[in-house]
């Protein structure tokens, strides 16, 4: 069995360097603290103005040379940062050590063939246990429950091997070190997070997915051709079960056949990984869970919202909140549901990396996002739209998605009035067919307040009155067009061309029917208030923009 020991590493600068060197990460310049938690992830864009974190990783795409990648490290230093991430192979010199040492900033090296967004991904997975104020971390069996980087290391170390954790997809959840030991086809599969498709074919005509599947004893895999000139050493797998339900697997990449005793520890070793499968797959629900909870917390005010924001890990200053909805909400429940929490999770990945300090929750079919933003109401708003309009853009034409954003909160009671006002502008977005996917609410207020009437006009059940009554009345009876006339008419400011225009209408017969209408409806429509008038209870009686009949 594994060795009962304390192992509580996670978010370390050291921890990462730990769980993906050499396979991914190769630490260049600098010596990384133990001790020294991590506190996000930042991508570097010199064009955009970056929110960093406290000992922030700040990945460098696109950032090569020394004397690059010294001004970054230097900026990163100035931010607080823990390390600086460039693509590799970086070569190791006096002035890149220099850099190091005054910004006290370490220097690593991705390795080439991996992808920035995998590292990301990874990144996240370990820098977001416990992310919402664990009080401790429960072990099982000597592991940090939940950790499965440590118990992968964990069961190596039993192995003498290096050890790769596999869902049932046969996509990488955990791997140790040593994978340098390994070959080709096992470096591919780090590096992609899933195993190479060549392989996969092999694996699948021998049967082994199909053994592994029916058996609870491992199955040795013979070495294997993948390619000309690459080959695949022996492995040997072990299916991980919770009952009846297959969970995934754990592989070892071996030259020789292990021992009996080996082979039983690693069978042994595929329970405990069930348990810290079921509770990683348990917390990341109870946290989810935890974190709605709090978001809904701080927007709801009260006395526990500033606890709360605290939980969160936001600090205090100016917040404004982000609502994110679906258009066109019609169909299939479940696809909705599932297309809801895929743009949640895809704006949350976005977050953090414009600002990682954000807080997001999916709370009924609404994600709130309670985002940090520049004291200067002006620049908030700025800082606010282009991180939503970003986000949107990314999510792509197709995509339903629409972004309404509240006031700017300078403490945490406005928030609740944020989230308000935010929810005003989505649902302006919701109703409307001139295609914007992102507004303020300072740029729909009116939009906003126009819905709201109408809401209160149909719950007092008001019926149609006065002018534009006797209007309807008559165009009901007779067949006429005065309604629409006077809209057109009203809509171009008094423009009497440019209305007939928009109805196709000959402007003499339109200036006779807007004569008519003002003989029915006994007005004068030159006085600016009766204009006024008209002109509301004409938008207030139109169905809302995009509804049927609309």
């Amino acid at each position: 069995m594994l060795n009962d020991q304390p192992t509580n590493r996670r978010t370390s600068l050291a921890r990462v360097l730990a769980d993906f060197s050499p396979a991914l990460l190769d630490l260049v310049a600098g010596e990384p603290e133990p001790a020294d938690e991590v506190g996000g992830v930042v991508i570097h864009d010199p064009g955009d103005e970056v929110a960093y974190p406290r000992r922030a990783i700040v990945l460098g795409v696109g950032v090569y040379g020394t004397e690059g990648i010294a001004r970054l490290m230097r900026e990163a230093g100035e931010h607080g940062a823990a390390a600086v991430v460039v693509r590799g192979p970086v070569e190791r010199d006096e002035e890149l050590a220099t850099a190091s040492a005054a910004s006290g900033v370490a220097l690593i090296s991705l390795t080439q063939g991996a992808s920035w967004s995998q590292l990301t991904q990874l990144l996240r997975t370990l820098l977001t246990e416990g992310d919402v104020g664990d009080a401790g971390v429960e072990s099982l069996g000597g592991v940090p429950s939940g950790d499965l980087f440590a118990l992968a290391n964990a069961v190596a170390t039993l192995l003498d091997a290096p050890i790769t954790i596999e869902d049932r997809r046969q996509r990488i959840l955990a791997f140790s070190g040593r994978q340098d030991e390994a070959d080709q086809a096992r470096v591919a599969t780090i590096l992609a997070r899933r195993v190479p498709d060549a392989y996969l074919r092999i694996l699948d005509d021998r049967g082994v997915f199909s053994e592994l599947y029916r058996s609870d004893r491992p199955v040795h895999i013979a070495p294997a051709a993948i390619e000309e000139g690459e080959s695949a050493i022996p492995r040997i797998a072990v299916a991980v079960r919770a009952g009846d339900e297959f969970l995934g697997s754990v592989w070892a990449a071996v030259e020789e056949p292990l021992t009996p005793e080996r082979e039983r520890a690693f069978q042994d070793a595929a329970k405990l990984v069930a348990l810290h499968l079921l509770r990683h797959r348990a917390g990341a629900d109870a946290r989810n869970r935890l974190r709605a909870d709090l978001v809904g917390t701080v927007l709801g005010g009260g006395a526990g919202a500033v606890d709360a924001l605290h939980r969160l890990g936001l600090v205090k200053e100016s917040m404004v909140v982000m609502a994110m909805g679906l258009t066109g909400e019609e169909g299939d429940h479940a696809r909705l549901a599932a297309e809801r929490q895929r743009l949640t999770s895809a704006l949350g990945i976005h977050l953090n990396a414009v600002q990682p300090r954000s807080a997001l929750a999916l709370l009924g079919d609404v994600a709130y996002a309670i985002v940090p933003v520049p004291a200067d109401p002006a620049a908030a708003r700025e800082r606010a739209e282009r991180i939503a309009a970003d986000f949107v853009e990314r999510a792509g034409k197709r995509s339903p998605v629409v972004i309404g954003i509240g006031s700017v909160a300078a403490d945490p009671s406005a928030l609740g009035p944020s989230r308000t006002r935010a929810d005003r502008a989505l649902r302006v977005l919701m109703s409307d067919r001139s295609g914007r996917r992102v507004a303020s609410i300072a740029d729909v207020s009116v939009d906003a307040l126009l819905l709201e009437m109408r809401d209160l006009a149909a719950a007092r059940g008001d019926d149609l009155l006065g002018p534009v009554a006797r209007l309807v009345e008559y165009d009901a009876r007779h067949r006429s067009h005065l309604v629409e006339t006077l809209s057109a008419w009203l809509d171009a400011f008094g423009d009497t061309v440019a209305a007939s225009a928009s109805t196709f209408v000959h402007p003499n017969t339109f200036r006779y029917r807007l004569r008519r209408a003002a003989e029915v409806a006994r007005v004068d429509l030159q006085d600016p208030s009766v204009r006024f008038a008209l002109m509301l209870q004409l938008r207030l009686m139109r169905p809302p923009p995009g509804s049927a009949g609309a």
